[in-house]
């Protein structure tokens, strides 16, 4: 039979991808049936697992834990279909991942963007693609959260999260859908997928305060990109944000847009790509401290160069300008109204900036986690890198359980603090690049599902046990067989 695959839009489309979908999980017994024994409390039911955010990393965690019996409802602010950053504040044409990584897919073929692509425009279509488009990988995921029948509740906005020591976590939300309601969610664990900013925010140089708000933006953010028309735009930073900001500008028609670089050469390797394999999805959390900050600290220093695609739908445009080595080093607002930016090679004039200098872990920026954020241990309180490995961002990274889970600074401190667990990028450290970044998603949402079942199973051991003592179905009603009679015992001859 040839080995490739079958062109699936020209037989069967997307409601025959579901049907195959649901054969699988049916020959694969998933989901798995509810087995976690019911909790309440003061007369509401508690849930399993409380996840907050539903971009790619809550639902494939979901998915994982309904494969697994095990109850997972999903709060986040977006409204539907609007969760994560695909179709709002992302600007790259494709993503950056190659096609053929299977993402949340969870091992099942027929989960895959490809399933789904091919059932809609065909092989010829697939083999044609390059990169996969941003808004179909939106479309995407919406399919997946519907077609897998996940619990999410949209525009809802977490106020704070309060770890208790009676073994719950309580959200304490507002409803955007009921004019911000506020009401309290109670659960066993809760899980923070809060993205590449989940537990901080979008970060900006000093210098940024001598502008007034309005002239200014971070890549993070949804500004107006038409607004920019036939302004002078200045973007801070060379890397992939910083394309995809200064190409939104050009083609919103922006009169000039000067890259203000600070490196002298654009790095032209993605190092992280040679560390790349099943064996650092599966073995990064195990590896010895050292080894892990040295891991993620060369990353950090090398830098991960902008895509090539990205970088000429810039440069085809006469009016960017790249100027390496051109860190900014203060900035003021100019009597006619413009902006002053000084940098390493002299004054530039902009009508608007878009800083694109990625994020920092700041509690502070997360009021929601203040009821916990002083009692989280951090690498920096008990781990000292060796000279030369300094490192600001992974100092600052939450030293975190095998679990995910937040570890106290002081024992005793913050009583439940390990039933809530951090499915962000902060992890990376700990635990290795599987709770965002598309090639290992699958692995980190299996591996947090699987110890989550299993911590669920372990509180509860007792009644586990008192259920398997009344188990009383019987395999045998008695009149399978005949009794015989027992024959006469003889000694030998």
């Amino acid at each position: 039979m040839n080995s490739r695959s079958l062109d699936l839009s020209a037989t069967t489309g997307l409601p025959a991808l579901e049907a195959r979908l649901r054969q699988d999980l049916q020959w694969l017994g998933l989901p798995a049936r509810s087995w976690v024994p019911p909790r309440s409390h003061g007369g509401a039911p508690v849930l399993d697992v409380a996840i907050v955010g539903g971009g790619m990393a809550g639902l494939a965690l979901a998915a994982s834990l309904s494969h697994l019996g095990v109850q997972a409802r999903i709060f986040d602010r977006a409204p539907a279909g609007f969760e994560g950053p695909w179709a709002t504040t992302a600007r790259m044409e494709t993503l950056r991942s190659p096609k053929e990584l299977t993402g949340p897919a969870l091992g099942l073929p027929a989960l895959t963007f490809r399933a789904w692509f091919e059932a809609q425009f065909g092989l010829a279509a697939w083999d044609a693609l390059d990169k996969i488009p941003r808004l179909q990988w939106a479309e995407y995921l919406r399919w997946y959260r519907q077609v897998l029948a996940l619990d999410v509740r949209n525009q809802q906005q977490l106020v704070e999260v309060r770890p208790r020591a009676d073994g719950l976590v309580q959200l304490d939300l507002a409803d955007g859908t009921r004019d911000g309601a506020a009401y309290q969610v109670l659960a066993r664990h809760a899980v923070l997928a809060t993205g590449r900013d989940g537990l901080g925010g979008p970060w900006v140089p000093d210098w940024a305060q001598a502008l007034p708000r309005a002239a200014w933006g971070h890549s993070a953010e949804n500004w107006d990109a038409a607004a920019l028309a036939r302004k002078r735009v200045a973007v801070v930073g060379g890397g992939a944000s910083a394309m995809d900001s200064a190409a939104t500008a050009l083609e919103a028609g922006a009169a000039r847009v000067d890259l203000l670089i600070r490196r002298a050469e654009l790095p032209r390797v993605n190092k992280g790509k040679g560390a790349g394999s099943p064996g650092m999805a599966h073995g990064f959390q195990g590896l010895p401290d050292d080894w892990k900050w040295r891991f993620r600290h060369y990353i950090n220093a090398q830098q991960v160069p902008p895509p090539h695609g990205s970088t000429l739908r810039v440069s085809r445009h006469a009016n960017a300008h790249f100027h390496l080595g051109a860190a900014v080093q203060s900035a003021a607002l100019r009597p006619d109204g413009a902006l002053r930016l000084e940098t390493a090679k002299g004054p530039i004039a902009a009508d608007f900036v878009i800083f694109c200098t990625g994020f920092r872990s700041h509690w502070g920026l997360r009021p929601e986690f203040s009821a916990f954020a002083p009692q989280v241990r951090l690498w920096q309180d008990r781990y000292q890198p060796v000279a030369g490995q300094a490192d600001g961002e992974l100092a600052e990274s939450p030293d975190l359980g095998p679990l995910f889970e937040f570890q106290e600074k002081a024992p005793g401190a913050c009583p439940g603090l390990e039933r809530v667990h951090c499915f962000c990028y902060p992890s990376a450290l700990s635990h290795g690049a599987v709770s965002g970044d598309i090639p290992q998603i699958s692995d980190g949402a299996k591996r947090l599902a699987q110890g989550l079942a299993g911590k669920l199973f372990s509180d509860d051991v007792a009644l586990h046990y008192m259920a398997m003592q009344n188990y009383a179905e019987p395999e045998l009603v008695g009149d399978e067989w005949t009794p015989a009679a027992f024959p006469t015992y003889e000694e030998p001859a």
